[in-house]
C-alpha cells in the first residue's frame, strides 16, 4: 500500500521517489532512453566504421565504446549548456549523470556483440550484424532502467540533470 508521508520517507511521496530509493519507472525509462540515444549513436557508429574499416573485434569494441561515451556526454552537456551553465560544469554534470549508465550499456551491448556467433564478422549488408546490434541496444536498456531507477531514487544520475531543465 502507498500511503502519502508528511516526512517524505513512507511508501510514497510527493516527489515521487518511493522508500526505497527508487524512483517512478517512466522516469527511469526516460532517463534511460535519453542516455541510450547518445549511446546508440556512438555503438553504431564505432561497429559502423569498426566494421567497414576491417579493424579487429577488440578495436571494434574501443572504438564503439569511447564514442558512446562521447556522445553520450555531449547530449546530456547539450542540455545542460542551454540552461547556462559553463562548459566544465556542464560536464561535471554529464559525468555524473551519465557515466554508470553509459558504462552498463556498453558492457550489455558489447557483451551481446561479442557473444553472438559471427555477429561481429558479419558485413554491413548483412542482417545478422543489425538485428545483432538492435538485440543488444534493446537488452542495455532493459537491464539499464533499474540501475536508472535506483539511481535517480538517491538523487544521483538523470536526478542530478532534472535540476537544470
Amino acid at each position: 500500500m502507498n500511503h502519502v508521508s508528511g516526512h517524505g520517507h513512507g511508501n510514497h511521496d510527493h516527489s515521487g521517489h518511493t522508500a526505497m530509493g527508487g524512483a517512478p519507472w517512466r522516469m527511469a525509462a526516460q532517463a534511460t532512453l535519453h542516455c541510450l540515444t547518445g549511446c546508440a549513436i556512438g555503438e553504431v557508429l564505432g561497429m559502423v566504421i569498426g566494421t567497414a574499416a576491417g579493424l579487429d573485434n577488440g578495436a571494434t569494441v574501443a572504438l564503439s565504446v569511447a564514442l558512446a561515451f562521447v556522445f553520450g556526454y555531449a547530449l546530456t552537456m547539450r542540455g545542460v549548456l542551454r540552461a547556462g551553465l559553463s562548459r566544465r560544469q556542464a560536464l561535471k554534470i554529464a559525468l555524473a549523470a551519465d557515466t554508470l549508465s553509459v558504462a552498463v550499456m556498453e558492457v550489455i551491448d558489447n557483451t551481446v556483440m561479442v557473444g553472438i556467433p559471427g555477429a561481429m564478422d558479419a558485413g554491413l549488408v548483412d542482417a545478422l550484424f543489425w538485428s545483432s546490434l538492435a538485440a543488444s541496444l534493446v537488452l542495455a536498456f532493459l537491464i539499464t532502467t533499474p540501475v536508472n531507477r535506483w539511481m535517480i531514487g538517491r538523487g544521483k544520475g538523470h536526478a542530478v540533470v532534472h535540476a537544470y531543465h
